[in-house]
């Protein structure tokens, strides 16, 4: 008798869109669905609450497997990311003593910076190292890219290691009009890459141009303008070498992808979907001899965008999350940067818990067991199609400008990440893009001035540091520090008093939003379980030595209270009404400015008591 097999949830009727979408809105007791429910992305699609079925079911995207064209799935049929690890060392011989400890712990990829690109060097750095097995990247100035080249090739058929190689070099000649604004690519950036790669052509596994477009994840751009900018450079490539009359195969098989991932979980899973579906169609618009041409080699490093200073440990948050996705959008391999970076060199502790986080991923969450893991999410294909979109849209525009090195050359590319940099900066301070422990929920008695021993911005290559229209590559949370900074270099640090008085749960409420609100200055809090006149609470607030004093109450209690209180109080102290009460029109007619609600801009208020406060 043959089993009989019971579908699970065959005994539940189907609801159909339209009917779970009328219980929704019964739910919302009139409230608009759009306006509660539905978000609007930086990328410029809507995101709905809930996806089905349907939503995917015209979608080509989802009827590949990994491995297969268009690689959305993936370019490999595993999913075994390489651990990178980035050595930071004085010389060559420490490089070397660091690599190899390192290389005992779990990492299974190198990155190496190089001042001095002669065989004496990368031998010195390579020295023990099992390069057969081991991923080794370099990271040089454009300018010695060639001869770092002739040395590592040279080196590498001197170890009879020209076919087990897998490695890159970081030739970029666009980092500086990027990162500095100073100058425009090279004329003769052509010439130099075909030099370069006539150089490593005995070795396969060593890729060369690079798109570098980390440096727009760090310099605050929006996910589609990484994705698209990233697509255009890699097609300028494409199209500048093939013009030049090199073979398309050759090209695509020397370009490498360092992308950046930021903390927005689904978003940048998708994000990396789509770059490989996106770039395995460009490549093959230029008919490589090779399916292998197609692939995207895509190496990931968790933003610097969004760390900070103070709380830096919830760094660990950020990152823990942001190799996450690049671990379940099937990257080829990861730096985790170390959680102290903002504000020192990191030290072993830091780098090997940045380690350790992706060994938590692959040991205890088996992620390097699954295959594309999203694959066939209602919601993550949907990302993947509607960022796809966007992010195709502005390589077009970018194509129909005259290409990406083109617009680098006329500060374009640069503004625009800048526009978006600046967007950002401004979401931050009126608290629309949460940073933990910076503008919400700051640790309010810590003081972090005594560990900055790094200034950031520190370029390691011997060019000029000056930004003369570069990307701006300030964090989001700098503005907060240098607010927070500000006051514990003070003299005196402001004393803040919640004047918690009337309707119990109102003045609860608002004494913890504005503690929040001015501990992101660092302000020293006097927080009260409540004072039954406002004559009382002012007067213990003035023993206190209060210099700003909050009224806590509920909207209809500051009718009467705030002026009452700010008339007694006469001048003495700054005085801050908490909240935005139908009445603010009618207080400040008496002279009452100062109120701090859910609009406030955050950072903007903080400067303005910094500049009354900070003697």
């Amino acid at each position: 008798m043959a089993e009989k097999k019971e579908k699970l949830f065959d005994q539940f009727a189907p609801v159909s869109y339209d009917e779970w979408r009328a219980k929704v809105e019964t739910d919302l007791k009139g409230a608009d669905f759009n306006k509660k429910l539905v978000w609007r992305t930086n990328e410029g699609f809507n995101v709905q609450p809930i996806y089905r079925q349907e939503d995917i079911k015209d979608m080509k995207s989802t009827d590949s497997l990994p491995g297969e064209f268009p690689y959305v799935r993936g370019t490999r049929n595993d999913n075994d990311w390489l651990t990178r690890q980035e050595i930071i060392a004085d010389n060559a011989q420490e490089a070397n003593k660091t690599a190899l400890d390192v290389l005992t712990k779990g990492v299974t990829s190198l990155g190496f910076k190089v001042e001095t690109a002669d065989y004496q060097t990368v031998e010195t750095l390579l020295k023990g190292i099992d390069i057969s097995k081991i991923e080794i990247n370099f990271s040089c100035c454009p300018n010695k890219a060639l001869d770092l080249a002739t040395a590592l090739v040279k080196y590498l058929t001197d170890n009879n290691a020209l076919e087990s190689f897998k490695g890159s070099i970081d030739y970029n000649p666009l980092r500086k009009a990027l990162r500095h604004g100073a100058g425009k690519v090279s004329d003769n950036v052509v010439e130099q890459a075909k030099q370069l790669l006539e150089v490593v052509k005995p070795v396969k596994g060593l890729r060369v141009l690079s798109v570098d477009s980390v440096m727009f994840c760090n310099g605050g751009a929006y996910i589609f303008q990484e994705l698209g900018y990233a697509l255009a450079w890699g097609a300028d490539w494409m199209t500048l070498l093939t013009d030049a009359g090199m073979d398309a195969t050759e090209v695509a098989c020397r370009i490498k992808f360092n992308m950046g991932v930021s903390s927005n979980f689904f978003m940048e899973i998708a994000k990396f979907r789509a770059a490989r579906m996106l770039w395995a169609q460009i490549v093959e618009q230029y008919k490589p001899t090779c399916s292998c041409a197609a692939k995207m080699l895509c190496h990931a490093e968790t933003s610097k965008f969004n760390q900070t200073i103070y709380d830096a440990h919830v760094n660990l948050l950020r990152s823990q999350t942001e190799s996450f996705s690049a671990a379940v959008a099937g990257v080829d391999s990861i730096t985790t940067t170390p959680f102290d970076v903002p504000y020192q060199t990191p030290d072993a502790f830091s780098e090997r818990i940045a380690r350790n986080q992706q060994f938590l991923l692959k040991e205890e969450s088996h992620l390097d067991k699954v295959v594309d893991p999203a694959g066939g999410s209602y919601y993550v294909e949907t990302l993947t199609a509607s960022i796809a979109t966007e992010a195709w849209k502005l390589f077009l525009s970018v194509v129909d400008e005259g290409g990406f090195f083109k617009l680098v050359n006329e500060g374009k590319v640069q503004t625009a990440v800048n526009e978006s940099c600046q967007k950002r900066h401004t979401d931050v301070a009126r608290r629309k893009e949460i940073l933990l422990g910076t503008n919400q929920y700051p640790n309010i008695n810590e003081k972090a001035a005594g560990k900055i021993v790094r200034k950031e911005g520190q370029c390691s290559c011997s060019c000029n540091t000056d930004n003369n229209g570069g990307l701006l590559m300030k964090r989001a949370a700098t503005d907060f520090e240098e607010l927070r900074l500000a006051t514990e270099a003070a003299a005196k640090r402001p004393k803040v008093f919640m004047l918690t008085i009337g309707n119990l749960a109102m003045r609860l409420a608002r004494a913890q939003f504005s503690t929040n609100f001015f501990g992101c200055a660092g302000y020293e809090i006097i927080d009260n379980l409540g004072f039954n006149t406002v004559q009382e609470g002012i007067d213990a607030a003035l023993e206190k030595e209060a210099d700003v004093i909050v009224l806590c109450s509920s909207d209809d209690e500051y009718a009467t209270l705030a002026p009452e209180a700010f008339k007694y109080l006469d001048g003495r102290a700054q005085f801050v009404v908490a909240g935005s009460p139908a009445c603010m029109d009618d207080l400040k007619a008496i002279g009452i400015n100062d109120f701090v609600h859910v609009r406030c801009n955050v950072l903007d208020t903080l400067k303005d008591f910094n500049n009354r406060l900070l003697k």
